[in-house]
This record gives structure tokens, C-alpha cells and sequence, in this order.
């Protein structure tokens, strides 16, 4: 039997992977914090340890060797390193923008960085004051695919947005869903809320990575970027929601920089933030499994039906 590890397995697309590699006849591990545990539909071993440090990576996995392993969960670099001789086969999981390049990097050219940067077309950071986290991130990303050159295993890496739905850290929608639940009457909105922002729900994100593991010659060595096909302005993604809440309110327009209460779900960011995924479309057949109008649904219900405590930690961080 084929054999898998799962370095997470407990977040927001934890469970869709572990099921979707169940399904395609894995044997399957997560090796996670042991913070959160989540019921899986068959048996899956449980390792807990911390993979942010190759001291306890390491003794977390003692001698154990998978036919894939899948990297969600820690530091990657760390990870490069630690996972050398223990798989045929390592996908890591990271941000899709992260290691990019600050804007005002002269090497975008004379009208800065595009909109819908692709993969290939990316620039990394090289600059460590400038941009210590950025750069921190194209170090990583860059150790995976050297030793992917050198033959320690096959390497791939998915890029994700911002998710929604689920289990999500600090779920943005948060900020939509209480102030309905709340009963208020106007919402305040930046720029007429036309900003446009790729995102992806969870059980999309998961589905994209499982058809890399699907796919390992086509994606060998490559670097994906994934987020829901279609892209929907901010005001369109609150009047959905309220739609769907039965709540009828005013969005108050005003510029960016007077609607003080809106920048949590603009990312403290004006201009839209925009992922060209043409790449796992074309070359994995990636399609949404599940359409934004329903993937928001779903995101609302969860919501409700696990509402943060007010004024606990996914509000504090929102």
C-alpha cells in the first residue's frame, strides 16, 4: 500500500486532502501539533511534534520514510532539509505571493509589478532589509527546487491565496457575518468596493493539491498557483452574504482612507491583489468544485454555527 504523510492535517484543508488521499488508496499520517484533533472517515495515524525546528522535526519522525509527502504545516526550509531521503515525492504548500518581490522593486520594470503576475513571470526577493519576510519565503522556495535539481526527491510547490470557509484562522467573513448578526443597518465600504482580491475556499484549495499528487510528472519540479476561478469584487462578496442572511443594509461608500472599519477585509491594501492561474488550469485541469455563491454559503453557516467568542482571538487578530 501506498504510503503518505500529511505535515498538518487539522486546518482549514487538512480533512479534504486526508480524504481525497484515503480515497486514492494512501495509507495515511498527519504529523501535527496535537492542538486540534479532526475525525477522519478511516483510520489515520497521528504523530504530534513540531516542524517548525529540525531538532524536533526530526525526532518527531524518527526513522520513517513515505512513498509522498505533503507539506502544509511549519518552515519550510527546515522542512527541505529534514525530509531528504525520507520520499520519492514532496509537495509543499506556501503562500502564493510571499516570496515575491516588494512592488517598487526596479526589476518589474518601469510600470511596477502587474496585476496578474503568473508563476513563471514572478521575481523573487533578494533584499533582506527591505523585505526580511519576502525574502525569508523566495530563500525556501528556492532551497525546494535545488534539491529537487539534485535528485533528493521530486518537488512541487502550490501557491494559495487568502482561503475562506472552514476552520480559517482570523476568517475575514467574520467581519461581514457579525455585524449582521449584530443587526446593523450601514457597512462601510472603501472605493465603492470595487476591489478585486483572489481567494480560495478551502475544499478548493485542497482539490488543486490532490490533483498535483494525480499529476506527479506533469508537475514535477514546477511551481502552481491556485485560487477560485472566478474573482468577485468586495461589495459583491458582502451583498452576497447579506443576501444569504436576510439582511437588508446601506453600504456606506467612502475613499479608502476615511473608511477606517473596512481595511480588515481589504488586507490593509487599497489595489487589488490579483494570481494568474492559467497554469493549474491548463496543465492539472483545475476546476472550482465548489462555486463561490455556494463556497460563501457554507463559509456563513460555519460561521454561525461556530461563532468566535467576541472579543476572543479570531477577532483580536481581525
Amino acid at each position: 500500500m501506498k504510503t503518505a504523510l500529511l505535515i498538518g492535517g487539522t486546518g482549514p484543508t487538512g480533512p479534504y486532502i486526508v480524504e481525497g488521499l484515503l480515497d486514492r488508496g494512501y495509507k495515511v499520517t498527519i504529523l501535527h501539533g496535537g492542538f486540534h484533533e479532526i475525525e477522519f472517515s478511516r483510520p489515520v495515524e497521528h504523530i504530534h511534534g513540531d516542524p517548525h525546528f529540525k531538532e524536533t522535526f526530526q525526532a518527531a519522525l524518527g526513522n520513517r520514510t513515505y512513498d509522498l509527502i505533503i507539506f502544509a504545516y511549519g518552515r519550510l526550509r527546515v522542512a527541505v532539509e529534514v525530509l531528504k531521503g525520507r520520499t520519492g515525492r514532496l509537495i509543499a504548500v506556501g503562500g502564493a505571493t510571499g516570496g515575491a518581490a516588494r512592488a517598487t522593486d526596479p526589476r518589474w520594470g518601469p510600470m511596477g509589478q502587474s496585476a496578474n503576475v503568473t508563476e513563471d513571470s514572478t521575481i523573487l526577493e533578494t533584499d533582506p532589509v527591505a523585505n526580511k519576510f519576502g525574502y525569508q519565503m523566495a530563500q525556501a522556495e528556492e532551497s525546494l527546487f535545488q534539491a529537487h535539481r539534485e535528485g533528493h526527491y521530486s518537488a512541487t510547490y502550490l501557491g494559495y491565496p487568502i482561503l475562506y470557509g472552514p476552520r480559517q484562522p482570523g476568517p475575514h467573513e467574520w467581519s461581514i457575518v457579525r455585524r449582521i448578526l449584530d443587526g446593523r443597518k450601514h457597512f462601510v465600504i472603501a472605493d465603492g468596493g470595487i476591489k478585486l482580491e483572489s481567494r480560495a475556499y478551502v475544499e478548493n484549495a485542497a482539490h488543486a493539491l490532490l490533483l498535483v499528487v494525480d499529476k506527479p510528472d506533469v508537475s514535477a519540479g514546477k511551481k502552481y498557483a491556485m485560487a477560485d476561478q472566478n474573482i468577485y469584487t468586495m461589495r459583491q462578496r458582502i451583498e452576497h452574504i447579506a443576501r444569504h442572511m436576510k439582511h437588508e443594509w446601506e453600504l456606506v461608500d467612502m475613499p479608502y482612507d476615511l473608511a477606517t472599519p473596512c481595511p480588515v477585509l481589504w488586507r490593509n491594501k487599497r489595489g487589488h491583489s490579483i494570481r494568474d492561474t492559467h497554469k493549474v488550469q491548463d496543465e492539472l485541469g483545475y476546476r472550482d468544485v465548489v462555486p463561490t455563491d455556494r463556497a460563501l454559503e457554507r463559509t456563513v453557516y460555519w460561521l454561525v454555527q461556530h461563532r468566535p467568542e467576541p472579543d476572543g482571538e479570531a477577532e483580536v487578530q481581525l
